[in-house]
This record gives C-alpha cells, structure tokens and sequence, in this order.
C-alpha cells in the first residue's frame, strides 16, 4: 500500500543580503592573512591574492547588486499579477 503524498513545503527565503556580507567578510579576512604571509608564499602563491582581491570585490559587487536584484524581480511580479488581474476582467 502506497503511502500518501505529503504537499510540498514553500521554498525558505534567506537573508540575501546578510549572507553575501558574510561571505565578503571572508574573503577580505582571507585576503589580509594571505597579505600577512606573502612572503613566506612562493612565487606561484602571490596568485592568491588577487584571488582574494576579486572574491572581495564580487562581494562588494553582490551588496549592491543583490537589493536591486530582488526589487526588480518584485516589480515585474507586481506587474504580471495586475496585468493578469485586468486580463481576467
């Protein structure tokens, strides 16, 4: 006997915002631990740190990026719901 299907849960909504902060927060961590000990990395190690620098400035990118992002994507739902409704008129 099968058993019964149970609905599925809505999706859960993170912190955007937080979450790429943090995320930033590590690569600028990282990028100054890897700045500290630059010389006791050989020469092919130096590429790390720009590694760092561009992990931290998509962080920064993200910060900005990502209210925009989700502002954008409420207005055009917005949108398609009235536009839906005046359809259904």
């Amino acid at each position: 006997m099968a058993r019964p299907q149970r609905e599925v849960p809505p999706p859960l909504e993170g912190n955007d915002r937080f979450i790429t902060a943090v995320i930033t927060a590590g690569w600028a961590i990282a990028l100054v631990v890897v700045v500290l000990v630059r010389h006791q990395l050989p020469d092919s190690g130096h590429l790390w740190i720009w590694t760092c620098v561009t992990g931290f400035g998509l962080g920064l990118f993200g910060l900005v990026y990502v209210p925009y992002l989700k502002r954008s994507r409420a207005k055009a739902t917005a949108r398609r719901a009235s536009a839906s409704a005046e359809a259904g008129d």
